[in-house]
């Protein structure tokens, strides 16, 4: 089976302004998962920040054999996580899973995307 079930996302930040329609470009970070398993998995996220406590765990349910695409814009229990500054997250699920980090940067008309593969051990 494909996965792990820790994954870190070092790098993290929700610019605060964005250009183009909403809610398709809107500025956002997201982490996309993928449960390979015949499990739904429960995953949990937390962010850690430069100059405060962590916050968290954010819980999402990922079904079996699904991907999920779960915007860090769109988090709100414990408390939303804050557009403007930096922050990492450590993602960890029940069951193996895959995750992927994509920010979408459209503070300027000519928009830019990042993509890379999160760690995982």
């Amino acid at each position: 089976m494909v996965g792990k079930h820790t994954w870190t996302i070092p790098e993290g930040y929700i610019p605060e302004e964005s250009t183009g329609p909403e809610p398709e470009m809107t500025s956002h970070g997201t982490v996309c998962i993928l449960n390979a398993t015949d499990e739904d998995a429960t995953v949990e996220l937390t962010a850690y920040f430069t100059d405060r406590d962590p916050v968290g765990p954010y819980e999402v349910t990922v079904l079996a054999e699904r991907t999920r695409h779960v915007r860090f814009n769109d988090l709100e229990d414990p408390e939303p996580i804050p557009t403007g500054e930096d922050f990492a997250s450590v993602i960890e699920s029940d069951v193996p899973v895959v995750c992927q980090h994509t920010r979408l940067d459209s503070r300027q008309a000519e928009n830019a995307l990042l993509s890379t593969i999160a760690y995982g051990e």
